[in-house]
This record gives structure tokens, sequence and C-alpha cells, in this order.
């Protein structure tokens, strides 16, 4: 945020820059983008993460910045916001690295899980989003189609709406909803029945 003064002497603070505008201004003045890496650093590090682990986050979102940036031209807000658009280029970085996810679920299936897969459905919901997965949790993982696992932890470890995992993925908002629908009842059926994607809210209603 930029700072003026009036002629009194009193500190005026413009307007914080919207995340389009920003990637629009950098076109001119390149480090303006670090604007962008202040905002979403922290998050898009804390999925990639909980995907393959810390030391390959460090790697990845570190790259996933440095390709937006050398993109920042094609960037069009008509299809989605800059998150979606980091969580997209995120994703496809991680998909280069689907045997190292692979190992990492397969070894985290050996690894006996704090509570039991037939836990109360929004126990189960906590550890998909808290990255909590082990067991048969992470055995079901490893065995999803990439595509399917993509849009499912895109919704569970990162927030993403139908709409913003749509953007981020090029996808249409109906494909998004099979695969994470293929994706739930697949998990369901591993877990003895229960859903992890049920909300607590779902589970009381």
């Amino acid at each position: 945020m930029r700072q003026s003064h009036t002629s009194d002497g009193v500190t005026v603070s413009d307007p914080p820059v919207d995340d389009a505008e920003l990637v629009a201004r950098s076109w001119h003045e390149p480090e303006l983008f670090a604007g962008i890496f202040h905002r979403y650093f922290e998050e898009i590090h804390r999925y990639v993460a909980r995907r393959l682990g810390t030391d390959a986050a460090d790697d990845i979102a570190a790259e996933t910045f440095l390709a937006a940036f050398r993109r920042r031209r094609r960037f069009d807000p008509a299809k989605g916001a800059v998150r979606s658009w980091l969580y997209g280029i995120a994703t496809n970085l991680v998909g280069l690295h689907r045997r190292a996810e692979g190992r990492r679920l397969r070894a985290l299936a050996r690894v006996p899980a704090e509570r039991a897969a037939h836990d109360h459905q929004d126990r189960v919901a906590a550890r998909v989003s808290a990255g909590e997965v082990s067991g048969d949790l992470a055995k079901a993982l490893a065995r999803l189609p990439p595509g399917d696992r993509d849009v499912l932890l895109l919704v569970a470890l990162a927030g993403l709406s139908y709409d913003e995992v749509a953007a981020a993925l090029g996808l249409k908002n109906g494909t998004v909803a099979s695969r994470l629908n293929r994706a739930r009842k697949k998990l369901r059926a591993a877990l003895g029945g229960v859903d992890p994607m049920l909300t607590t809210e779902e589970s009381t209603a």
C-alpha cells in the first residue's frame, strides 16, 4: 500500500490494489509482482507441502511464482482470479511429481491412523483438510486417478470452490462436480461408508 502526504502533513494511504490490477501493472513495473508473491506464497506452499512434503514444497512453491511471473502477460481475469491461476500452476507442477506423491501416500498408508476409518464423518473430513492423511485414507487417495485427486485436494486442502477449481484446472464446472463426486464415492467405499468430504453441517442436517 502506497502512502502520500497532504499539504497539512496528514498521511493518506492509497486503497490496496486488487490482484488482477497488480498483475497487469507488473507488465511494465515487474517489481510489483512481489505483491502477489507476498499475498499468496504461504498458502501455495502449505498446499504443496500437504501433497508432497515440506522439502518439495520449498522448490515447487518458488517455481510456481517464477512461472506465474513469466506468464503474467497471459493472465486473463475473465477466466478466473489470480489465486485460482496460481493454484492451477502449482497443481500442474505437482503433476510432474506424481511418482513422488504416490510414494508419499503409500508411505503414509503404512502409518496407523490416529482414529479408525469409521470415525465420525466430520473428523475424517478434518483429517483430509488438515493434511492428517494416513492408513486407509492415504491408500485410497493414492489409488485415485490423478485428475480426480487434484480436484478433491484443491477442495479439501486449498478450500477452493467449484468455480475456483474449474478456473484453476481449465475445466467446466460440471467436470469438477463429476470428478469430485467420483473421488468421494471411491474414498467413501475405502473408508467403510464414511464420506471424507462431509462437513459438520451436512452430518447434522
